[in-house]
C-alpha cells in the first residue's frame, strides 16, 4: 500500500479529499471565517500565502511525505479546511496527523471527531500503521484538548522544537495512539459520533 496515493474518505458528515491546486479559493474562504490565520501559535495559510501553502503540501506529497486533504462538510458542500497525513514513515509504518485546521464555524460541530475517525481507520486498518502521531504548539491549548478528547495519549514536550516564522520557539507537544489502543479509540469515537 502507498501511503500517498491520493484518496477520498467520506463520512456521514464530512469527506476528506485530496488537496489539489483548485482548491485554493475555497480554502481561503475557509480560512477567512473567522480570520484563521491571524493565530500565532498555528500555520494556517493568510490570502495571500495559500498557494504557496498548496504547493508546498503537493510537494511534500510527490516526495512521499505528506498526504494532504480538504476537509468538506457534506451538508452544504463547503470546504471547511484542510489536514493531511504527514512525516510519513512507511518503513516503520508510522504516520502523524497534522495540519489540520477549520474555519470558525466548523469548530466543535463534530467534523473535526469524524475527520479523525476516518483518517485514524484508515492508517490503522489499511495502512496497517503500529502508530500515529499528533504534535501541537504548547499554546495551542485548544489543539491539546481536542486531540486528547479523541483518545489520544501525551508522549512527551520537545522542547524548543522549531523557530516560528516571527522567531519565536516553539515547544512542540506529541500525543500518539498506538495499534493496541486503536479499537477502544475507535470505539470511542464512533460512540461520540452517534451522541
Amino acid at each position: 500500500m502507498t501511503f500517498t496515493k491520493p484518496i477520498t474518505l467520506t463520512g456521514k458528515r464530512v469527506s476528506l479529499e485530496p488537496l489539489t491546486l483548485a482548491h485554493r479559493d475555497a480554502l481561503i474562504a475557509a480560512a477567512a471565517d473567522g480570520d484563521m490565520w491571524k493565530l500565532w501559535y498555528t500555520s494556517i495559510p493568510a490570502p495571500d500565502t495559500t498557494l504557496t501553502y498548496i504547493e508546498t503540501a503537493l510537494d511534500l506529497q510527490s516526495k512521499g511525505s505528506a498526504l494532504p486533504f480538504v476537509i468538506r462538510d457534506q451538508r452544504n458542500g463547503t470546504i471547511v479546511g484542510s489536514t493531511r497525513y504527514m512525516n510519513i514513515d512507511a518503513v516503520n509504518r508510522r504516520v502523524e496527523i497534522g495540519s489540520t485546521w477549520h474555519g470558525a464555524s466548523a469548530q466543535r460541530s463534530g467534523i473535526n471527531r469524524e475527520s479523525k475517525l476516518l483518517l485514524l481507520t484508515y492508517a490503522f486498518e489499511t495502512l496497517g500503521c503500529i502508530a500515529v502521531e499528533f504534535r501541537t504548539h504548547w499554546f495551542n491549548h485548544q489543539s491539546r484538548t481536542a486531540i486528547a478528547a479523541l483518545g489520544a495519549k501525551q508522549d512527551g514536550i520537545l522542547r524548543n522544537h522549531q523557530k516560528l516564522p516571527d522567531g519565536s520557539l516553539r515547544d512542540t507537544v506529541v500525543f500518539s495512539i498506538i495499534e493496541s489502543e486503536w479499537p477502544a479509540v475507535k470505539a470511542h469515537l464512533q460512540f461520540g459520533l452517534v451522541r
